[in-house]
């Protein structure tokens, strides 16, 4: 079964491995391991955006890039697709802000930063795919909900297989359950069993030492 893989490296990141150690991840190696023998991965779709460094961690562009470059040096091929950061002030109410509340200020001018077009530009490719009959079987790994319109127009268009690899512990979006054929949850075993070697073969590329 021809089946291509949209992966929200974000919602994969902060829900299975910001504060693991499986952050070195073969997504190939992974997908292989957690999906059916009779998917054949015919490419995999890495939708991030890049992140910039600051005082605290100056060195963490470079460690996305080495990893991203890992990607790509991957067997399985793997396609990255930017989106991008929005940085902006914006007024947030305090959590607490104080007993007197007639004198103690109730919000504070604070700096939010938000990674923008990753999940619009998973569902676009996911649904153009289907149109283009890129796959048999379309797998979207996320828990996002706002993808969930997009593999309700596959289904309804289109005669495709729809799975839903989940990040995490938290329960799968119910909005993206009624639309898969099937969900797997992505566990830590799956992910420290998944983990390219320290040094990329064939490469110079090498597992940052904070990874």
């Amino acid at each position: 079964m021809r089946t291509v893989v949209y992966v929200d490296g974000f919602n994969l990141y902060y829900r299975a491995l910001k504060h693991t150690p499986y952050k070195w991840l073969d997504l190939g190696a992974l997908f292989r391991r957690v999906l059916n023998p009779k998917n054949q991965i015919l490419a995999i779709k890495y939708f991030t955006a890049k992140v910039a460094g600051h005082a605290r961690d100056p060195g963490k562009p470079i460690r996305q890039q080495t990893y991203l470059r890992a990607l790509a040096a991957c067997s399985t091929p793997v396609e990255i697709y930017y989106g991008h950061f929005l940085t902006h002030e914006i007024s947030a109410p305090l959590a607490n802000p104080g007993l007197n509340s007639g004198r103690s200020p109730r919000f504070a001018r604070v700096i939010k930063t938000e990674e923008k077009g990753s999940d619009v530009n998973l569902a676009t490719h996911f649904l153009n795919d289907a149109w283009l009959d890129t796959y048999d079987c379309g797998v979207v790994v996320s828990n996002d909900s706002d993808i969930a319109e997009a593999m309700r127009l596959v289904k309804q268009h289109h005669t495709k297989c729809i799975g839903v690899l989940t990040p995490g512990e938290t329960p799968t979006s119910f909005q993206l359950k009624k639309h898969a054929d099937f969900v797997r949850r992505i566990r830590k075993g799956a992910l420290r069993a998944s983990q390219f070697p320290d040094q990329i073969a064939g490469t110079r590329l090498r597992k940052p030492e904070r990874w």
